[in-house]
């Protein structure tokens, strides 16, 4: 009996998908969703600690380097998974490619503008700007 083997025009699939990222952005969308847990609740917890505290207050608060480093990685992690995560939501619900293009490139800029002026105003704080 002979054996039958079936073979890729393409010669050998590598396992990325059409899209040649599927993998990877579903591993980043779980690792930042993971990293958010904690930060989310050391946030939480620290806005509750900070209620009714003045600009002085807070700003000698987010002095400390830890809580800064911390605040800068909630602020770049929240930001990174909301770009993964409306990708998918404009990807499985904007059919037209040109406003599909449109749309994650206007996510893209908008995160990545959020993020960035987000980063600097605890840094801004943090060094006593």
């Amino acid at each position: 009996m002979a054996e039958t083997r079936l073979r890729s025009p393409l010669g050998r699939a590598m396992g990325l998908g059409s899209a040649k990222e599927g993998v990877q952005h579903w591993w980043s969308q779980r690792l930042t969703a993971l990293a958010m847990i904690p930060l989310s609740l050391w946030f939480v917890v620290s806005v509750l600690t900070h209620l009714g505290a003045d600009y002085v207050e807070f700003g000698a608060w987010l002095d400390d380097p830890i809580v800064a480093v911390l605040m800068v990685l909630t602020v770049g992690v929240t930001f990174h998974h909301a770009t993964a995560g409306l990708q998918v939501v404009i990807a499985a619900y904007v059919h037209t490619e040109w406003a599909k293009l449109g749309a994650l490139i206007a996510v893209r800029f908008a995160c990545f503008f959020l993020a960035a002026a987000g980063i600097l105003a605890v840094l801004k704080i943090s060094f006593g700007g």
